[in-house]
């Protein structure tokens, strides 16, 4: 497994475009399977997961080429309907292909999903979903086994938790349903929207989406159609975390602040300044970052539990001590070790971070435990006096397209080795 080696102490300054969504493109490259022929989409980045995806639909008979940023999948001839194990072990997203397969084949056959270790992701709203729309369920072996002989059925399904992948997986199965169905309590964040925006340009009935109640009336038939995946918005508050903890200045060019509203606050708070225009966002960090109250993790429009690690280590270099409480996932803290050993003065207790900030961080070697905890240790490294070496990279390659090219444009000093 490759590593991240940084020489820290250089402000990362500059202007910068964000990659595409790697949250937004992996529900895309589902919906794909409603459709025959060629779907086009611009700004697909190039992620780990990303190949993991377009690998579960040339399985699945798809037709995938992705190059220079562009996507082509043509699904006319796809005609598997089961994802074998080593292909949902990729990645934690793999789930989402759940409700396409069932839409367009009436069965399905997969096993749980893998990914980063942060804590349980339970399908169960998942299944429960597809069995309100008309699935029956199996499980033998490890495997789960999902049929609807009499096909799929509209109806009214009410989520105990705004799960964002129960939402997409309710969409892509209801689109070709009978009659129309609503999701009640549904997750609200951009990716449902930008969901929502693509199929409904395939000629699907979807209205509500980004509220909390989202309805689809079932169609006969999806068309393909081009589509611009938005910018990465957790990607996005990497790279501003960066430029706040070196202390440094840089534009997002072309980013919608909508984007970004759940974060705009606590940077503010931090004391960077944020402004932002029809032409993107600028963030211009103060010598010394002051701490932030407190930051908890909500589902959208709240706080996003994928930013938390990096206003960790924008809090661990802050004037003060922050608090970060964590409401999603409860294993999310295993980078407060691996921070401490850059010099951090954090500490961990359940779903709760308190952080003393200290002036500066140390080198050291440390390992990511996760996607986001991965970029936001490269984050500190930027900040620490020295050499730093993050292992585990592949982690991140899950959710960041070439992160050192990326973080060199704009004056870091990192590059990749093994």
């Amino acid at each position: 497994m490759s590593c991240f080696i940084i020489e820290g102490g250089e402000k990362v300054k500059g202007e910068i475009t964000v990659q595409g969504s790697k949250n937004g493109t992996l529900p895309l490259l589902s919906a794909v399977l409603l459709t025959q022929g060629k779907n086009v989409l611009y700004g697909c980045p190039q992620l780990s997961d990303v190949t993991s995806a377009l690998k579960i639909l040339t399985y699945l008979g798809c037709k995938t080429e992705h190059k220079n940023g562009t996507a082509v999948i043509d699904c006319t001839d796809a005609w598997r309907c089961d994802i074998p194990d080593f292909l949902m072990r990729e990645m934690r997203s793999s789930v989402v292909f759940l409700g396409a397969l069932l839409a367009r084949f009436g069965k399905a056959e997969l096993s749980a999903p893998g990914g980063c270790e942060i804590g349980l992701r339970p399908i169960d709203l998942h299944i429960e979903a597809m069995k309100a729309l008309g699935a029956e369920v199996n499980e033998s072996g490890g495997r789960i086994f999902f049929a609807c002989p009499q096909g799929l059925h509209a109806t009214r399904i009410t989520l105990s938790f705004p799960s964002v992948g129960a939402t997409e997986n309710i969409i892509l199965a209801s689109c070709t349903a009978k009659g129309e169905t609503v999701i009640v309590n549904a997750a609200r964040e951009p990716e449902i929207i930008e969901l929502a925006h693509f199929l409904n340009r395939c000629g699907a009935k979807i209205k509500g989406a980004g509220e909390s109640v989202i309805y689809i009336e079932g169609t006969d038939k999806l068309y393909p159609c081009e589509h611009t995946v938005e910018q990465d918005r957790i990607a996005a508050v990497t790279f501003m975390a960066a430029a706040a903890v070196t202390g440094g200045e840089i534009f997002l060019n072309g980013l919608h602040q909508g984007l970004l509203m759940p974060v705009l606050e606590p940077f503010k708070e931090s004391g960077c300044t944020v402004k932002a225009d029809a032409n993107g966002v600028h963030l211009i960090a103060p010598k010394r970052l002051r701490r932030i109250k407190t930051v908890r993790t909500m589902p959208y429009p709240g706080f996003p539990t994928d930013s938390q690690a990096d206003f960790a280590v924008m809090a661990s270099v802050a004037e003060g001590t922050s608090v970060i409480v964590e409401n999603i996932f409860e294993n999310r803290f295993k980078y407060i070790a691996e921070l401490n050993k850059m010099g951090a003065c954090a500490r961990a207790e359940g779903r709760v971070a308190v952080i003393e900030g200290v002036k500066r961080l140390e080198s050291a070697r440390v390992e990511a435990t996760d996607l986001r905890a991965g970029s936001a240790l490269v984050a500190a490294a930027l900040n620490a006096r020295g050499s730093t070496v993050v292992d585990g990279v592949a982690y991140i390659d899950r959710g960041y397209e070439s992160l050192e090219v990326q973080l060199k444009r704009l004056g870091a000093k990192i590059k990749r080795g093994v």
